[in-house]
């Protein structure tokens, strides 16, 4: 089998170069040539000479299970009976939910001076220069009263579960009362949400303190956190070097001690990039298992809300806690019962490891050497690995990438004329060649989405999970250039997103788990992929890998417990 992933290749542009493409692009002479060679550099106009027989199921290609099986809305599992012990990590270790709890209950630190602790922690990274950029807003006002509730009931013993008092960042893409959603604009979010976005409101239903709105790319459109209005969120582990995206700030907070779990989106990689890049743990769990409800409709058929923490127990306690049916969103309620079974077991026996070896292998020598050692500790613990072939990741590539800019194009519909020049430069760029695109290349692309799924469904009849790098190179570091316009680097985001797309476009589960750093101390992330809805089976193999990994601390980090 030909391995058909190739590396994209187009010059970079940032500045006033950036600056003239766009106009170019968007001029009604010049745009259509322009635009004809940077969709072609891109992959997608060769789309079209693909055939494509499949018609079209609702939804295209998702998970989904019969309707006699579906869960009643609400339906979740009991996090407060979990056992999910204390982590015994190697190396540096990251404060825990666990931790924050214990601390709570012996008095040796109050949610009160956790949340005085964060706030004077922000103070200090925007003092910083660089200034890292991890928050687009904090209200101290609203955070201090949460935690003066919290710790009214941990006087009176009357906590709400493992989550209460436990610091959490929310992406500046959900909504949470009472902070605006610019979904990282400048123009959006004029109006303070008025309901929490359903996991927000089950996380602070549990009593975690809501820490703020975290710094994201623009809309969703990119993977390195570069954000002109907000400023560039930077990497804990070297803020010279991006966090990846669109999820940066969740995971920078993570990294550089805000809070143990985060909430993030994902379509097309932005839960599980910033997390590796970032060094911590990312989940992007089945299609619709955790509720879109109240996140922005940015990419709907590829849109995924999802827990980012520090290490794999606290993944899955944020896990547990957002996910399950809401009858908000119809998309969440064709699913089977949520669970976490043998989580803490690491006899993997009987597992089976998919490698297709020229994708694993396609990405820099430090990523894939870290890679191979965090699946030796997998084959160490007994699981096996077994050679498969996966065709038409070039295709899928371009699938993707037209259904998730054709989406975006649609939900900014009516803003793109009275705000076009309201955008970074980047994302307007990516903006006017998506509305290049015509209603057949979506179609189209989604009559292709059938057959790539049916591609990964095969494998994973053979085997329960299939692991790559979870990116292809670590942090690329942050351009002076592109601080104000934005940058567009189709060779880097290719590099970025080489493992990311089969994950969002087909709807299976993804998790990224730290694997080691390369030569110049970033992290790497291995990704492992399993089946719709088995989530607990990537959650297990990851808590391997976290046992066999030594975990170094981030430059930029404080521990908020004395």
């Amino acid at each position: 089998m030909t391995y058909d992933l190739t590396p994209m290749k187009a010059p970079r542009t940032a500045g006033a170069a950036l600056r003239a493409l766009t106009a170019l692009v968007e001029n009604s002479v010049t745009g259509a040539i322009l635009s004809k060679k940077l969709l072609t550099d891109a992959g997608v106009l060769a789309l079209r000479g693909v055939p494509a027989e499949e018609t079209l199921p609702v939804p295209p290609g998702l998970p989904g299970v019969a309707p006699e099986n579906a869960l009643p809305p609400g339906a979740a599992m009991d996090a407060g009976a979990m056992e999910l012990g204390h982590a015994t990590p190697r190396g540096f270790a990251f404060e825990t939910a666990a931790d924050f709890a214990a601390a709570y209950t012996a008095g040796d630190a109050t949610p009160v001076q956790v949340a005085e602790r964060v706030l004077e922690w922000t103070k200090a990274t925007e003092a910083m220069t660089p200034k890292m950029r991890v928050f687009i807003a904090q209200k101290a006002d609203d955070l201090l009263a949460q935690a003066e509730a919290s710790a009214a009931r941990y006087r009176d013993g009357k906590t709400l579960g493992p989550l209460d008092g436990v610091p959490i960042a929310v992406k500046d893409e959900l909504d949470q009362v009472p902070y605006h959603s610019t979904v990282g604009t400048s123009y959006l979010g004029k109006s303070a949400a008025t309901s929490d976005a359903t996991v927000v409101a089950r996380l602070r239903a549990a009593g975690a303190l809501l820490i703020g709105k975290t710094n994201m790319h623009e809309m969703g459109m990119g993977v390195t956190g570069l954000n002109p209005h907000h400023g560039a969120c930077r990497n804990p582990y070297d803020p010279g070097h991006a966090t990846g995206g669109s999820s940066s700030g969740p995971a920078a907070a993570v990294a550089a001690g805000f809070c143990p779990i985060a909430v993030g989106a994902d379509g097309g990689g932005s839960i599980r990039i910033p997390s590796s890049l970032c060094g911590i743990v990312g989940l992007k769990a089945t299609f619709g298992r955790i509720s879109e409800h109240g996140a922005a409709p940015l990419c709907w058929s590829v849109a995924h809300v999802g827990p980012m923490a520090a290490t794999v127990r606290d993944t899955a306690l944020g896990y547990a806690m957002m996910a399950g049916p809401d009858a908000a969103d119809g998309n969440s309620l064709a699913q089977p019962m949520p669970h976490l079974d043998d989580l803490l077991k690491t006899d993997l026996s009987g597992l089976k490891i998919g490698m297709f070896r020229p994708w694993f292998e396609h990405a820099d020598d430090d990523v894939v050497s870290r890679c191979r050692d965090a699946v030796k500790a997998l084959t160490d613990a007994g699981a096996t690995v077994v050679d498969v072939e996966i065709p038409e990741l070039g295709l899928l590539r371009s699938v993707h990438l037209v259904t998730i800019v054709s989406e975006m194009a649609a939900a900014h519909l009516r803003h793109f004329a009275p705000h076009r020049t309201d955008y970074g430069l980047d994302t307007r760029l990516n903006l006017a060649l998506a509305r290049r695109l015509t209603a057949y290349d979506y179609v189209h692309a989604q009559r292709h989405r059938v057959r790539l799924a049916g591609h990964f469904q095969q494998v994973l009849q053979k085997v329960d999970v299939l692991v790559t790098p979870t990116t292809g190179r670590t942090a690329p570091p942050l351009p002076a250039d592109a601080l104000v316009t934005g940058e567009s680097n189709l060779p880097v985001t290719d590099q970025i997103m080489r493992f990311a797309p089969p994950g969002n476009l087909i709807g299976l589960p993804g998790i990224s788990v730290p694997a080691g750093y390369d030569a110049a101390g970033l992290p790497v992330g291995l990704q492992i992929m399993g089946r719709a809805w088995e989530e607990h089976t990537l959650l297990r193999m990851a808590l391997v890998v976290e046992n066999a990994v030594e975990r170094l601390q981030p430059k930029v980090h404080k521990r908020l417990l004395a």
